[in-house]
């Protein structure tokens, strides 16, 4: 019996061990996929954005030789410097680059507002038989390259294009439209990429309102506009606030648009870094600028994690 009893303790101290174990290993998991595929990336970039450039393979020093030991890789850690990030504070370019970004994301997330919401209050009061076409059309654009989405619009845009085929064919233009390789391409291109981003969160949380409360306001005597202001739009703000996070942070870092439908003179922060990087090869600069743009971008997510938290707590 006592044998028998010393087994049992041994059985279910070995479970309850496993237990804690268990325990430790789920939340280790995404730490240990978020360690792996971001801390490391960005700790690579930002060593390199410390380093200095140099005519070699890699194009930049110092390397880190980890055959002749921790005093070698002391030297280098020794041998990294700002310069790159002084470099960024004093050359203006990268500092109109950094604006123009902030501000073509700032009107094109403000165009993805007007243009969304009325597009997601529209689905949302929609039949239940129809919400999933409509959310299917939103996302239809998805099941084709985005490369080749923007691409369509280069012909659609273009002097020679489609858009000034059709206005001069109907008498409204005398000339054809000069808005290829302008800024209005750039938000023409950026507006019609990024309106399913901003649809879907704000159709996900205007869906989710209680109908009744508009009911109780008309019974109360108030009007369907003063309705919508003063209920249906702050009910509303957490959508907005996700699909303007979703729209601003990609368009910061955007390439693609503003390289093939922008002129010489749209800067972004991501064209000004894929120029460094290929076109001078400076390796260190376009890293620090990479750094730059990732502290910008996560700065908004921040601001509203704040912000939700905050929000939360106060509904408890």
């Amino acid at each position: 019996m006592a044998s028998d009893g010393k087994s049992v303790g041994k059985g279910v101290g070995t479970s309850v061990g496993d237990g804690r174990l268990g325990r430790l290993l789920v939340p280790a998991v995404p730490f240990l996929w978020l360690g792996a595929l971001f801390l490391a990336p960005v700790a690579i970039v930002l060593k390199i954005a410390l380093s200095d450039a140099t005519i070699a393979q890699p194009p930049y020093l110092p390397v880190f030789d980890w055959s002749e030991g921790w005093t070698a890789i002391l030297d280098a850690l020794g041998a990294l410097d700002i310069e790159n990030f002084a470099l960024l504070t004093e050359d203006p370019l990268y500092w109109r680059a950094a604006l123009s970004s902030l501000r073509i994301a700032a009107i094109s997330t403000v165009l993805l507002l007007l243009l969304g919401y009325p597009m997601a209050y529209a689905m949302a009061k929609a039949p239940e038989k129809l919400r999933p076409v409509l959310v299917m059309l939103v996302i239809l654009p998805f099941w084709t390259s985005f490369l080749i989405r923007v691409y369509a619009w280069i012909g659609i845009l273009k002097p020679e294009g489609l858009l000034s085929a059709l206005l001069l064919h109907l008498g409204l233009i005398d000339e054809p439209l000069a808005i290829m390789n302008t800024e209005t391409a750039v938000f023409v291109g950026i507006v019609y990429s990024y309106l399913p981003f901003m649809v879907l969160p704000l159709y996900a949380t205007l869906e989710k309102l209680d109908a009744t409360l508009l009911e109780a306001a008309e019974d109360l005597g108030c009007p369907p506009w003063k309705a919508f202001w003063r209920i249906t739009v702050p009910l509303s703000l957490p959508g907005v606030a996700a699909g303007a996070l979703l729209c601003f942070i990609p368009i910061v870092g955007e390439y693609v648009i503003p390289e093939l439908l922008g002129g010489s003179d749209t800067l972004m922060l991501g064209k000004t870094l894929s120029d460094e990087f290929f076109k001078n090869r400076d390796w260190p600069l376009a890293s620090a600028v990479a750094i730059v743009l990732l502290v910008i971008v996560v700065g908004p997510i921040m601001v509203y994690r704040d912000i939700e938290t905050r929000r939360m707590e106060r509904a408890r």
